[in-house]
């Protein structure tokens, strides 16, 4: 079974804390119907999170002379980040791809990956 991540980069985070409840239970709503739509075609999601805001965002990178830098706040100058993620197990990559189309309903992109197993 072929492993993917299905990731959420372009939510706006200024929208989503402007929404009200009944704003956020349409998108939750919606990707239970990606889950529903996955799993008639075969496939299966095995984990996944909403993510916390980038303004809790903590970045370590190399700085000068490969020592660390800790920094705080996205490492991107976006309004957009990374709001989410599922882990999706399927051997249909069409209808994972056919079942994704759903979820730009309510997600302005959808970015999937597959997971790199090593040999």
């Amino acid at each position: 079974m072929a492993r993917y991540v299905v990731m959420f980069p372009a939510d706006s985070e200024a929208e989503w804390d402007a929404g009200t409840d009944a704003d956020h239970q349409v998108t939750y709503d919606n990707d239970r119907e990606f889950g529903r739509l996955l799993e008639e075609r075969g496939g299966t999601i095995t984990g996944g999170r909403e993510l916390d805001s980038s303004r809790h965002t903590r970045v370590v990178r190399r700085g000068p002379n490969g020592t660390a830098l800790v920094t705080h706040g996205p490492y991107a100058e976006s309004a957009e980040q990374l709001s989410g993620f599922y882990f999706v197990e399927t051997e249909d990559e069409d209808g994972l791809l056919e079942a994704a189309q759903v979820l730009v309903k309510t997600h302005p992109a959808v970015e999937i990956r597959l997971v790199y197993e090593g040999e």
